[in-house]
């Protein structure tokens, strides 16, 4: 699967445009413009880039693989062969966080255990999340296990991956498969616009928490989203790796970052300057995408796998910079292309 040449095509054609945008706006940066860039570990970037840097398209990238394999010197590789590039569109910069949740579960349906898991269904559907949630798919073997918490299903599935710990010691990784084709509604913007909750009070537990204590209420809340994701297992995926991203490949904690590939083309070096309480300046490799991940200065940091991870993930909404390393010679190409 190569995954990029789309991507520059629709660069291509948005810089092709840009005097009828005013809002879009592309500047090729020097690297001294990098707030934290020789402090970084650019050593751990490089081994992440080398792991999907095959799959990106455009003559560009062959290369530039090869010479990334042989162990170069990682902050020299990047200043050589790369130009940073800032594109920007109008929307404000926004930074969120992701993880891989872990959560408790059976193969087999048990009093404990009685919500479904499901693999995708032959063909799809366009079964709403309260027609599944009532039992519409119920008896055609979907079930690839049963959790004891709709709720913690609710976030896996907007995760798109996840681990099941089972009763038995083992645990199951799954994979995001598809969904229904109906649009996700935040659980969190229902509640306040109820008047449940003011906007700085909610967040994923205290979501879980209403829907714990309300249960009937509670259903119909989950309910209110229609979007459903189905999984599938990936069971020859070693525990000691992330999830797998985009671009069928496994991320990385705090080095994979999820884009709008629209804007940035998957698989390459992205730095980032994120504000807030936790600011990060790091050097991230574009493996990932996310339905809510929208517009030029749109990123999602992965965190990790676990709780600890989707504490920290989940307290992350700050403003900064997105800034993609190009190939020097389609930087400046797309430089030109802006400018023309």
């Amino acid at each position: 699967m190569r995954v990029a040449g789309a991507a520059f095509a629709a660069l291509l054609s948005l810089t092709s445009t840009a005097a009828a945008q005013e809002d879009l706006s592309l500047r090729v940066l020097d690297f001294a413009e990098l707030d934290g860039w020789s402090d970084d570990r650019h050593d751990e970037a490089l081994d992440v880039f080398t792991r999907s840097c095959d799959l990106i398209d455009g003559p560009e990238w062959p290369g530039l693989c090869e010479l990334a394999s042989r162990n170069p010197q990682a902050r020299t590789f990047f200043e050589l062969f790369f130009r940073p590039v800032l594109i920007e569109d109008g929307r404000d910069p926004l930074f969120t966080g992701y993880f891989e949740p872990e959560i408790d579960g059976a193969r087999t349906r048990t009093h404990r255990f009685r919500v479904p898991v499901y693999s995708l269904p032959s063909g799809g559907t366009s079964l709403t999340r309260s027609e599944i949630s009532q039992g519409a798919l119920a008896g055609r073997g979907l079930e690839i296990a049963w959790v004891d918490d709709p709720t913690e299903l609710f976030f896996l599935q907007v995760q798109g991956s996840g681990r099941i710990r089972l009763t038995n010691g083992q645990t199951i990784r799954i994979g995001y498969a598809g969904h229904n084709g109906h649009p996700y509604r935040s659980l969190g913007e229902a509640l306040i616009a109820r008047g449940t909750y003011e906007p700085h009070q909610v967040s994923a537990d205290v979501i879980k928490n209403w829907v714990r204590r309300n249960p009937v209420e509670g259903q119909a809340l989950l309910d209110h989203s229609p979007s459903y994701v189905f999984f599938r297992e990936l069971p020859n995926l070693a525990m000691s790796l992330g999830p797998i991203g985009a671009m069928n490949r496994s991320i990385t904690p705090m080095r994979s970052i999820a884009v709008d590939p629209s804007f940035v083309p998957l698989g390459a070096p992205v730095w980032i300057e994120k504000a807030g309480a936790d600011p990060i300046h790091r050097l991230m490799i574009a493996q990932d995408t996310g339905s809510a991940i929208k517009g030029a200065q749109r990123a999602d940091v992965f965190y990790g796998t676990g709780d600890k991870a989707g504490k920290q993930a989940g307290r992350i909404r700050d403003p900064g910079r997105v800034i993609v390393l190009l190939p020097i010679q389609i930087a400046y190409a797309l430089q030109e292309r802006a400018a023309g």
